[in-house]
């Protein structure tokens, strides 16, 4: 990997990354926000948080996730590299979906679509789709059910275009959304 061969200072390269991932033009109704990273996981990492508003109603969030990037020059054997981004997306869904036996799998082809078609390439992909069923009772019973679906996965970036990667993710948190 390309990555693996630079000679420049880690934190300078990785501080190069991020301004690259900083400046991915992502669709207008996805809101992003650094927030603290996780601190044990890495040497280096950055983590944003993301809401997905509806374009009718600013006031109305359609969706939220997360997307950490964590590079440590050992590259930890589970990584198969030195780079891992670790994302998660979220979003309420129609009730009828609950049932469909091909939500998970559909879930998790929308993250594969998602990062083809911004050219983000990876390895060691791994990761969860998980599908909430809500229900009220007694006081709470005339909320009608609701359905939320969850997509958490993680994965090793190929290449040096690590801001692929969060737009692919930002194309996901969109459709998770249902924005089309």
């Amino acid at each position: 990997m390309g990555m693996q061969t630079l000679k420049r200072d880690d934190a300078e390269h990785f501080a190069d990354v991020v301004d690259a991932v900083k400046a991915a033009r992502v669709r207008p109704e996805l809101s992003l926000t650094e927030v603290p990273p996780p601190r044990r996981i890495a040497p280096h990492a950055v983590a944003f948080s993301a809401e997905v508003v509806d374009p009718r109603d600013d006031d109305a969030v359609l969706g939220t996730g997360r997307f950490v990037l964590l590079h440590d020059p050992a590259g930890p054997e589970a990584w198969h590299g030195t780079w891992r981004v670790v994302t998660f997306a979220r979003a309420e869904l129609e009730s009828e979906m609950a049932t469909d036996p091909a939500l998970g799998a559909v879930g998790w082809s929308w993250l594969v679509e998602s990062l083809k078609d911004a050219g983000a390439t990876y390895t060691a992909e791994a990761g969860t789709v998980t599908r909430v069923v809500n229900e009220s009772f007694a006081g709470l019973a005339e909320r009608p059910s609701s359905v939320e679906l969850e997509v958490r996965a993680s994965w090793t970036p190929d290449g040096n275009d690590i801001a692929a990667h969060l737009q692919g993710w930002a194309t996901l948190m969109c459709t998770v959304a249902g924005l089309p």
